[in-house]
């Protein structure tokens, strides 16, 4: 099932150049990013981060629109982000404050009970409560647009689909976790390559040095060339995933929801005041 949506998704994406436009959008803000954490520190690149996702929400958003006709132009890719902007930011906050409440209850509870978080288990708790529930929600944003759903409505309609076609959706993942190692593997083989003078004093340490290398030196280590070459690469991963996996995504839920969620046949009869009542 996983792997025709794949070529339908590539089908569109060589039609329609405007499915592009996010994964310039998102590649240029990854870029900035990149460059003002280097540059300015934590402080200004943590308040750009969330200019920045909600930028790339938008057209995200609009590009899903332009999915769902499978035609528009760059004024279609708009008004469908402006349609339902909203429609897909308000399920993921739910979501997101749903992840952090929980995360909360549990550090309390422990807290209470007199126990103190490791940062071990504290990574545990976090893993076992975040996989599940961005599995089980993945498709908000598609429900949203293609069924005009409501925010909670959009997240339970992903939580049906997901739990009735699970194997089907572990396939979907397991294809775009291989697309993305695919496609960051051979950037990062790349970078090495337009960085290799920067880098070969690295291939001299020694274990103990290369333990104690920090991501600081490694900076200081390409300096302003290899920043502006990182900068590119991150640009050009974008580029390249973010259009590919959105409509992957895509083509891959109108197929999932077309098959449907399983009904169960309930038997029954109605009395004579029209009362319902089940075998």
């Amino acid at each position: 099932m996983a792997i025709p949506e794949l070529k339908n998704a590539l089908g569109l994406l060589s039609r329609m150049p405007v499915l592009w436009i996010p994964g310039i959008v998102c590649g240029l803000c990854t870029a900035v990013l990149w460059l003002v954490l280097n540059a300015s520190g934590d402080f200004f690149a943590g308040r750009l981060v969330i200019v920045s996702g909600l930028i790339v929400l938008f057209f995200v958003t609009g590009m899903l629109w332009c999915i769902r006709n499978e035609k528009g132009d760059i004024r279609t890719l708009v008004d469908g982000g402006v349609k339902y902007y909203f429609r897909v930011l308000l399920p993921l906050l739910v979501i997101l404050f749903t992840i952090m409440l929980v995360f909360v209850l549990i550090i309390v509870t422990l807290t209470m009970a007199g126990v103190t978080p490791d940062p071990v288990l504290m990574a545990l708790v976090s893993i076992v409560i975040m996989v599940p529930t961005l599995i089980l929600s993945f498709f908000w944003d598609t429900a949203a647009v293609f069924e005009d759903r409501g925010v909670f409505h959009a997240i339970r309609r992903s939580i049906d689909l997901v739990g009735a076609r699970l194997q089907e959706v572990i396939a979907f993942l397991v294809i775009c976790a291989g697309i993305t190692f695919g496609v960051l593997f051979s950037l990062m083989v790349l970078w090495e390559a337009a960085l290799y003078d920067k880098l070969e004093p690295v291939s001299q340490y020694t274990e103990a040095q290369i333990q104690a290398f920090t991501p600081d030196q490694i900076i200081a280590l390409i300096g302003p060339d290899g920043m502006w070459i990182t900068a590119l690469v991150l640009f050009i991963a974008c580029l390249i995933l973010v259009p590919v996996l959105v409509t992957y995504k895509a083509c891959f839920f109108k197929v999932l929801a077309q098959t449907g969620v399983p009904v169960q046949q309930v038997t029954g009869e109605f009395d004579s005041k029209g009362r319902w009542y089940k075998y």
